[in-house]
């Protein structure tokens, strides 16, 4: 996913939310601030960190100086979201030298990693915590009060965190994140996930569909269920109309949270390319409001190169899948991951990546040069050595292919008509507003009468390589 970070949240704003959903009227007498890193599943976490904290009398604040806890929820995926995290918590030391009372905290994937750095060595921080101790938070900043540092990364085979009703930091009341599952058992060379998110272990799946359902009657009108591999999502468990056990697959999960409402609409991400399944596929086809865009990272179009990053596909074989859901799903938006220059990469290795974006075509990509990740398979199996100047030279031909796919996407939608769910007043102009159609495609169209939270039939008049531009029709 898309290395993004969010910054800021409206005390005011998220403790009245808060305390509605709770049915009390909280004052918070102490503040925290909260910076997310990396993927989604981060920015979902901060949201469960947020919930805990309010039950401890902390309101969030959109400004860290005023703040008496400042945390950072890190990402490992990348060398530059380590890069910017350790920046940032140079700044908060500086802070902290006018505010000495000020906690300063690590959360997630960097926490474990690098945890006796940051406490002992370069001593940047209170407290570290992994991703599955988030309800040990109140007793570490306790601990952290009296002068001691505070660590706990444990990591579990269970915590989901099923019972917490995540606060929504900075949202827009249309659109929510859903956990449906943690950890991740492939071991892609790569990837650091495993490592500092364990295993995978799949939520109660009436706590998914219970939350889901309660963000829409408060007003939602889209869910995107997220796990690291969402298709791996599977539960067995007691029926709650009694009898024999169930065994609920993702189709199902899907398939229950689209019953919510035809009014919501339900995303997911991220799939692997080896457990999407047909029975997935064919439970989008069956429902309207289950949007046609699937996020199928590739990671590199060589077999070679994809058998050394233990992706358990071939070449051939991801093509056959990119066909199988063109078959079933046609008008299916797809988008992917790629690293350029992971180790021993040859050009005709790179000619093979470019090959399979002409074969997808995809409409959207996530592209980065490999950086090597400390206590990965990669780092201890093989040697990086793709010089970087390489590296970034094959990136950037990545890049500009895949701007001209984009544009060519966007441009074979001109003249069509797409349902659009309004998300809100478009950053460029106050007088437009924005939404995106099925396929995860942003349309921006004039504001007129239409309101946050309806669905508006929107045709094509223009677009430029990430963005489609029109007026709402009312006969379509």
């Amino acid at each position: 996913m898309l290395e993004q970070v969010t910054k800021v949240h409206d005390e005011s704003r998220q403790g009245e939310a808060f305390a509605a959903e709770q049915g009390n009227d909280q004052v918070y007498n102490k503040k925290f601030y909260i910076e997310s890193y990396g993927c989604q599943m981060n920015f979902n976490d901060s949201e469960i960190v947020a919930s805990i904290l309010n039950q401890e009398g902390f309101g969030a604040t959109r400004n860290y100086e005023e703040a008496d806890l400042v945390l950072l929820n890190t990402c490992s995926i990348r060398e530059k979201a380590e890069q910017t995290v350790r920046k940032r918590l140079q700044e908060f030391r500086k802070i902290k030298q006018s505010n000495p009372g000020m906690l300063v905290g690590v959360l997630g994937c960097m926490a474990e990693r690098l945890k006796a750095k940051l406490l002992e060595e370069e001593k940047l921080v209170d407290l570290v915590i992994g991703p599955d101790a988030y309800r040990t938070l109140p007793a570490l900043i306790e601990e952290a009060e009296t002068g001691q540092k505070a660590v706990n990364v444990l990591l579990s085979r269970e915590e989901t965190y099923a019972d917490i009703n995540p606060v929504r930091l900075d949202s827009n009341g249309v659109t929510a994140f859903v956990s449906i599952m943690r950890g991740c058992n492939n071991m892609c060379t790569f990837c650091v996930v495993p490592f500092t998110r364990g295993r995978e272990r799949s939520r109660d799946p009436y706590s998914i569909i219970q939350e889901a359902a309660a963000l829409f009657n408060n007003g939602y009108r889209e869910v995107t269920l997220l796990g690291q591999n969402v298709d791996s999502y599977y539960w067995v468990g007691p029926s709650p109309n009694g009898g024999q056990d169930e065994i609920i697959t993702f189709a199902g999960l899907l398939e229950r949270v689209a019953l919510i409402s035809p009014l919501l609409r339900v995303r997911f991400s991220t799939s692997h390319p080896k457990d999407i399944t047909d029975e997935v596929l064919f439970t989008m086809a069956k429902y309207e409001n289950i949007c046609n865009y699937i996020h199928l990272p590739v990671q590199s179009g060589s077999t070679r190169i994809l058998q050394l990053m233990n992706r358990t596909y071939t070449r051939e074989w991801y093509m056959k899948k990119v066909d199988r859901i063109r078959e079933i799903l046609p008008d299916c938006g797809l988008s992917t991951d790629i690293i350029t220059g992971f180790c021993t990469e040859t050009e005709e290795d790179h000619q093979e990546t470019l090959s399979m974006m002409e074969y997808a075509k995809y409409d959207l990509a996530y592209m980065f040069f490999y950086s090597e990740r400390p206590g990965t398979l990669a780092a201890r199996r093989y040697q990086d050595d793709v010089p970087e100047e390489v590296k970034k030279r094959r990136l950037t031909e990545v890049v500009e292919l895949h701007r001209r796919q984009a544009l060519e996407s966007m441009q074979q939608d001109v003249g069509k008509t797409f349902k659009v769910l309004i998300e809100g007043t478009s950053k460029r102009s106050e007088n437009d507003l924005f939404g995106r159609n099925d396929q995860n495609k942003v349309i921006v169209f004039p504001k007129e009468q239409y309101q946050k939270g309806e669905y508006v039939y929107v045709k094509v008049e223009d677009c430029t390589a990430a963005t489609l531009i029109g007026k709402v029709v009312l006969n379509h």
